[in-house]
């Protein structure tokens, strides 16, 4: 054994790590933020690269040491530039939030007005949600989503014409539908504003041709780097010739919004991971997994509708769907669901729905998707039979309905969880979704 590996250094972290790898392993993980790297990537993210400090940008470093890592970061620099065609990137936010922290630092003073999706309609917290930072130092105006969960076009016209705001964005966490991006530009010009397009989600979309692309309207874009993209956990901002356009020093201003704005060095093993995952992004297969996600998720909205299971919009037009529970649990549902699911080893989160007749705490939702099932190579069959394995989970479950009396939730739940830990259905079909992952390995 080498004493200096973890197993060896510390058994009771190298056992969680194992405990984790067989969770993933065993599970349908379908969260549709979640996905799993290449072992090149997470190469990267256990390199010698994560000792450096570099302060600063390549090649004007507050820190000696640093010729071979403006090396790794021009190159990541160079790679988004080609694959997403933009003139400018940042490839050092720690994450999405600070990323998008940054594009307020740049174009706003705090104070001024900024528009975003409402969370619980879809949106982010970043996106100028009051009990975020974004709507604490800055004057948060939420638009909303129509009756069939679509941005209500509308009124965002009518609010941005109302607030005159500095900043617009557009992106979600829980949208089924793809982005506006032409009719955002069209009112951002109309009152001055920026218009920033949070790509999060639907980034290694884009990069297959399967979902819009904001690059030729927005004048800034930002996403993360571990969703569709399949890369380490990880932020880009990219500024468009639109962007630049609008505003010549806007690269730099992203730069110093970024250092020493709000972070200080940047974590350079995962910056060598994003080049890696940028590589890998740019290859004919990767177009052909996105193209596959988007068929998947279809094939899985269609199976849960032939169950009776409402989803938001009625389907998807993306990599994620909605599950709107209230005709089966009333409101709270998604409690229910996603602890059902999770003793069948099958990992969604519980999210709110538009209009939702419950709380945040207790939404009446669960969002999944289709990005991580699709790395694993699975395609229309198994989405077919998972759809069916989902519902009748749903179905074993459809007896639970969370109290509208608040003071009953805690006892509720501990009764439900003890009661569903040994539901026969479900633990039936935690065996079917361990047999049918067995076919299946991860990266």
């Amino acid at each position: 054994m080498n004493k200096y590996s973890l197993k060896f250094q510390d058994k009771k972290i190298f056992s969680l790590i194992e405990d984790e790898k067989v969770r993933q392993r065993d599970g349908l993980e379908m969260i549709p933020s979640e996905n799993y790297t290449s072992a090149a990537v997470r190469e990267c993210m256990g390199s010698i690269l994560t000792n450096k400090y570099s302060e600063g940008y390549p090649k004007k470093r507050y820190y000696g040491g640093n010729e071979v890592i403006d090396e790794v970061e021009i190159l990541a620099q160079e790679r988004a530039k080609k694959l997403f065609g933009v003139p400018y990137v940042n490839v050092q936010p720690y994450s999405g939030s600070p990323a998008n922290l940054a594009v307020y630092l740049a174009t706003c003073n705090p104070g001024d007005t900024v528009m975003g999706l409402n969370l619980p309609d879809g949106g982010h917290l970043t996106h100028g949600w009051k009990v975020s930072a974004t709507g604490t130092f800055y004057k948060g105006v939420m638009y909303h989503v129509d009756e069939n969960g679509r941005v209500d076009i509308d009124e965002v016209w009518r609010l941005a014409k109302e607030h005159k705001p500095k900043l617009i964005w557009t992106g979600a966490t829980a949208y089924v539908y793809q982005y506006d991006f032409e009719k955002f530009v069209e009112i951002a010009q109309s009152v001055g504003a920026y218009f920033a397009a949070d790509i999060a989600h639907v980034a290694g979309l884009i990069v297959a041709g399967v979902h819009t692309s904001p690059f030729k309207y927005a004048h800034i874009v930002t996403t993360t780097t571990h969703k569709t993209l399949r890369g380490p956990r990880g932020g880009m901002i990219m500024v468009t010739n639109q962007g630049l356009k609008k505003d010549p020093e806007l690269g730099d201003k992203i730069d110093r919004a970024i250092f020493p704005g709000l972070q200080g060095g940047p974590h350079d093993h995962q910056t060598a991971a994003i080049a890696v995952t940028l590589k890998e992004a740019s290859t004919p297969s990767f177009r052909t997994y996105g193209s596959q996600i988007v068929k998947n998720a279809k094939i899985l909205a269609e199976t849960l509708k032939k169950r009776g299971i409402s989803l938001i919009g009625g389907g998807t037009e993306n990599h994620l769907l909605l599950l709107n529970l209230v005709p089966i649990f009333g409101p709270g549902g998604g409690v229910i669901v996603s602890d059902a699911l999770g003793v069948a080893h099958i990992t969604v989160n519980k999210n709110t729905i538009p209009k939702d007749p419950s709380s945040p705490f207790y939404p009446s939702g669960v969002r999944l998707g289709t990005p991580a099932l699709t790395t694993r190579g699975m395609k229309e069959k198994e989405m077919k039979i998972i759809g069916n394995l989902i519902a009748d989970c749903i179905d074993a479950v459809k007896v639970y309905r969370v109290p509208a009396n608040k003071e009953e939730r805690t006892e509720f739940l501990k009764k439900m969880r003890k009661e569903i830990a040994l539901n026969k259905i479900l633990l039936l079909v935690r065996s079917k979704v361990k047999k049918l992952t067995r076919g299946f390995i991860i990266p």
